[in-house]
């Protein structure tokens, strides 16, 4: 993992940021019924303008990205190809060391994603039983 950099998303690279989130969500989020995450394709590159985007490009390549609102990550993404090899990490470790993140909501059912998020010490403040969008995906409210 080498010849990396962090920098600010913008607006043309939207398409491939809806490309690795759906790369990405196929290969962790099986418990997602088909027509959810179809729902979910078309919402994600809506909350694009919403966040402050980071991508994380490996030479000239994004493969990763995030976006936060405040003091909270709303979404960490690594494509399916990238997964295992330290983007993730790196992503996490920025957002806490230069963007104040402190918070962090994930699927319940993404086991992967919940063990990742307690290795840098975040822990369960809170549960809800649907997601932002009330569908029946329980939630865990983490911070550091």
């Amino acid at each position: 993992m080498e010849n990396y950099q962090i920098q600010k998303g913008e607006e043309a690279d939207y398409d491939q940021l809806a490309a690795i989130w759906e790369s990405s969500v196929k290969a962790t989020h099986h418990f997602l019924k088909p027509e959810d995450f179809e729902f979910f394709k078309q919402a994600v590159p809506g909350y694009f303008p919403q966040v402050d985007l980071h991508v994380l490009r490996s030479g000239t390549e994004i493969v990763a990205f995030m976006g936060i609102s405040d003091d909270n990550l709303e979404m960490l993404f690594v494509s399916a190809e990238a997964r295992g090899q330290g983007y993730g990490k790196q992503l996490l470790k920025y957002a806490i060391d230069n963007l104040q993140v402190t918070k962090v909501d994930v699927n319940e059912q993404n086991t992967q994603a919940v063990g990742f998020y307690e290795r840098f010490g975040f822990h369960v403040i809170a549960r809800s039983e649907k997601d932002s969008t009330g569908k029946d995906y329980p939630i865990l409210h983490l911070s550091l």
